[in-house]
């Protein structure tokens, strides 16, 4: 025995019997190590994948945002769409300011010629000879010859992803809407210095003010600064400048500084970092995986791992090696994820865009990038999960004293060990406060903490859910006449009763599995049918119609207004203009909605949350939508000042309103007050009303055939509430894929489960065999095993995904999304999930058992002798 523990404790023999021990572990349960691989992979994977994706295209995005101020030092905008030209000349004979370039940016729609999605062209009006020094990326190179067809009135100029999306090839003329008005223009040159899948176009700035009837309006001014001026001190002297002249009118900043990419961060941030969390919910799965599978590896060695104490090994060493070969799970998962994830990102970005589906990143190509920290901070997730994973399985295998864990039957001493009471109380709690906790950064980082922790008690508490579940039915079958002639069933609720800890395990996989799917689809539900429910209510009219003239071009004037409300069957029109402003720098634009709104009771014109407010005398009235209430951080009863007209109106807060079109904030007011204010009478599009004889079909008609019909486009509620939805599934698309796949994981996971637990009680089979069990109701106890165990876990895993859901719903969505919705319950859904996990869970008890008698009584009971 000396000699023994003397070779025992070389490096050589230790590395050699580390490698015997992980790897007869693999080849004796693949199935189990190869589920916990491909989960932790999978997880690694998606999450590496949506990174990639996410950062190739918020990249790109803003390196095309960047690339279209070329290399100004200073940029001068409005925070209305459009402001008077009269400022120029101040600005450009502002001491410091070497050269001062006038930019108009418009937004139009290509009747007919902008595909399926119906996406506006993004066109640059510019001052050739200033912009040459700015910006000479955004110069069209004319045909030879042609050379004034840069300053003509009637060419534009088109990159290369336009000309291709557009279908259009040089010297073809392009239509584009202004209103009602159609724009016909020449396509006279391409920009060839434009980025790839950048659809931009490009003209003389006083051609697009003459065309598109914005004389005198400008978007921004490019400064060039002379050399040696300092830009920070320029910027700042400049906007306190313009702010003592004209108080809330500009906004100075540099291209690509803070502002503007905090600006396009926020703009899909909370998007992306709740794709990247559903992502890692399969890593979450594959921890407990992980857990799982050392769990049952530690309890069916534990004999093993006893007689090599006694031969020589120590504590540290048996450690280190249940470790090693949870990691060895983490390594080879997370590895296949890390290659996996760049390859479905590469694939992704090749095929689908950078979109994701939420229409955020239309219109770029971005290219997979491989990053070496985000690869190593995924690697590290799976690793880290793995080891998470099996450090309570490997701190009982070094505890356990040899001399008991020789003895057979003392198994569920390990997993009684294993499941400690308070620790699980004190992840709940903590999950409970953490609810209570403020965004951090304007992410619910405490929410998700508080899932996970609910999801860590919850399993961690299963083994005494378990067993005073169990013992309970135990009990109450007992005292039951059918008893004495059910031993099948009398044996299986004794071995739940009395195996809780084992159970618990078992348990755990379909708990995590099914609150996870249950929380998801409750979510992803819940904000489906309250959109539904709001579209039906922002939706009363008969008729709904607007111009195809996208952005601030889309108008409908008082003249084009009163033949439409002249026409037969209106019996009511409400018109409505919309305009989109700036009220802090670092965020996106807001959308004001200038409509009819019935004062004396608001809530007839919207979706109010909570109470509207009295408007005080002389006041003007504005309603918030929840998104802007929330980043403005702007309660009812208060003032928020609005830049309109081209100055800075204070307005009174009068309510909250549901809004689920603009994540970054919409406000709502008086149609007449705006009109007053501002003097603009266009407007952007109308309700109608039926009369009682006229129907839907009838008014269209009568719409189309106005001298400005053509340029119309008129839908009914019916189909506006179908695109709505259409539009929701396919920004949800990802999310009900990353859903798909981690109920397949669960599946899977449950079955390995379920396997390796039937598997290792190969020696209890035998002997009941021996006292007279037959093997059809050996099979029968498994069977029901399986199927009572998966029940509970169901019940269980409904309760604590609704618990998770909650936190969604309430919690995680209104801090990512900054609006709230009502609680639905898909019950069709989870219910065939549920029915799939019974299936699943019975069949693979079956199947294991099958293979687990298969050896015979005598065989299977040797161990003992």
């Amino acid at each position: 025995m000396p000699e023994l523990s003397a070779q025992l404790a070389k490096p050589a023999t230790l590395r050699l019997l580390s490698r015997w021990l992980l790897l007869g572990e693999w080849r004796a349960h693949p199935v189990r190590a190869l589920v916990a691989i491909l989960a932790i992979a999978i997880g690694v994977a998606l999450g590496f994948a949506i990174h990639l994706i996410n950062a190739a295209a918020f990249n790109e995005f803003s390196t095309a945002v960047k690339s279209l101020s070329g290399q100004a030092d200073v940029q001068v905008a409005g925070r209305e769409a459009f402001f008077d030209e009269a400022i120029y000349p101040w600005l450009a004979q502002r001491d410091g300011v070497a050269l001062a370039s006038p930019v108009l940016d418009l937004q139009l729609a290509v009747p007919g010629r902008a595909g399926e999605s119906g996406a506006p062209l993004h066109i640059l009006a510019l001052d050739v000879f200033r912009a040459g020094f700015i910006s000479p990326d955004l110069i069209g190179a004319p045909a030879e010859g042609q050379s004034f067809d840069t300053l003509a009135d009637d060419t534009v100029f088109l990159s290369p992803a336009a000309l291709r999306w557009l279908k259009l090839a040089q010297g073809d003329m392009i239509a584009l809407q202004s209103g009602t008005r159609t724009v016909s223009l020449r396509v006279a040159g391409s920009l060839q210095s434009a980025r790839a899948g950048q659809r931009i176009a490009v003209m003389d700035i006083g051609a697009a003010q003459w065309r598109f009837n914005k004389l005198g309006k400008l978007s921004r001014i490019d400064l060039k600064l002379r050399q040696g001026v300092n830009r920070d001190a320029f910027q700042a002297a400049l906007s306190s400048a313009l702010e003592t002249q004209y108080p809330g009118r500009f906004q100075v900043g540099q291209p690509n500084d803070e502002n503007q990419n905090s600006r396009n961060n926020n703009l899909s941030r909370a998007y992306r970092v709740n794709l990247t969390v559903l992502a890692l919910v399969a890593l979450f799965t594959g921890a407990f995986l992980v857990f799982s599978t050392q769990a049952l590896s530690v309890i069916r060695r534990r004999a093993q791992f006893a007689l090599l104490r006694v031969l020589g090994m120590e504590r540290g060493q048996l450690l280190r090696q249940v470790l090693l070969e949870g990691a060895s799970l983490g390594i080879v998962g997370a590895g296949l994820g890390i290659a996996g994830g760049y390859g479905l990102a590469a694939v992704a970005l090749r095929f689908f865009g950078g979109d994701l589906g939420a229409g955020y990143f239309a219109g770029v190509q971005p290219q997979v990038q491989f990053t070496p920290v985000a690869a190593f901070v995924y690697f590290s997730l799976g690793l880290g999960v793995a080891l998470l994973g099996c450090a309570a399985p490997a701190l009982e295998a070094a505890r356990a004293a040899p001399a008991i864990a020789l003895k057979s039957g003392s198994e569920e001493a390990v997993t009684t060990r294993l499941a400690k009471t308070w620790p699980a109380l004190a992840c709940l709690l903590l999950a409970g406060a953490m609810t209570l906790l403020p965004p951090v950064f304007e992410l619910p980082l405490f929410g998700y903490l508080s899932i996970a922790l609910l999801l860590i008690g919850a399993i961690a508490l299963m083994p005494q859910l378990a067993a005073v579940v169990f013992r309970c039915l135990q009990r109450a079958w007992l005292r039951t006449d059918a008893s004495g002639q059910a031993p099948v069933r009398s044996l299986t609720l004794a071995r739940l009763a009395n195996a809780s800890g084992q159970a618990g395990i078992a348990l755990g996989g379909v708990l995590s599995s099914f609150s996870l799917m249950v929380a998801m689809a409750i979510m992803v539900s819940s904000f489906r049918v309250s959109v539904d429910d709001w579209l039906l209510q922002i939706l009363p009219a008969d008729v709904y119609m607007r111009t195809t003239a996208g952005g601030a071009t889309a108008g409908l004037n008082p003249r084009e207004q009163a033949a439409i409300t002249a026409l037969p069957g209106v019996a009511r029109v409400d018109f409505q203009r919309l305009r989109s402003l700036s009220l802090a720098p670092d965020r996106p634009n807001v959308v004001l909605l200038a409509r009819p709104i019935n004062l004396a009771d608001p809530e007839k014109s919207m979706v109010l949350v909570g109470d509207t407010m009295r408007v005080p005398d002389g006041a003007k009235a504005v309603w918030l939508s929840e998104a802007a209430a929330d980043l403005y951080s702007v309660k009812p009863g208060q003032r928020i000042a609005l830049p309109l007209a081209g100055g800075l109106h204070q307005f009174f807060v009068a309510g909250i309103w549901r809004d689920y079109a603009r994540s970054s904030g919409a406000i709502q007011m008086s149609l007449d007050e705006y009109r007053a204010l501002t003097g603009d009478l266009d407007v952007s599009d109308a309700a109608l009303w039926l009369d009682k004889d006229a129907t839907g079909e009838q008014l269209q008609q009568r719409l189309k055939a106005l001298p400005f019909g053509a340029s119309l486009e008129v839908s009914n509620p019916s189909a506006i509430r179908a695109l709505s939805l259409q539009i929701f599934d396919r920004s949800f698309a990802v999310t009900y894929l990353l859903e798909a796949i981690a109920i397949v994981i669960g599946l899977f996971g449950v079955a390995a489960t379920f396997s390796a637990q039937t598997l290792a009680r190969a020696r209890e089979f035998g002997m009941l065999r021996h006292v007279g069990v037959t093997r059809g109701q050996i099979l029968a106890i498994l069977a029901l095993e399986g199927g009572t165990l998966t029940a509970l876990g169901i019940a269980t895993g409904f309760v604590l995904g609704l618990l998770i859901s909650f936190v969604l719903v309430f919690i995680v969505n209104p801090q990512s999304f900054h609006w709230t919705m009502q609680l639905h319950l898909p019950w069709s859904m989870i219910s065939i999930v549920a029915g799939a996990l019974l299936t699943a869970a019975a069949a693979t008890a079956l199947i294991a058992g099958r293979q687990a008698l298969s050896a015979g009584p005598i065989r299977a009971v040797r161990e003992d002798w």
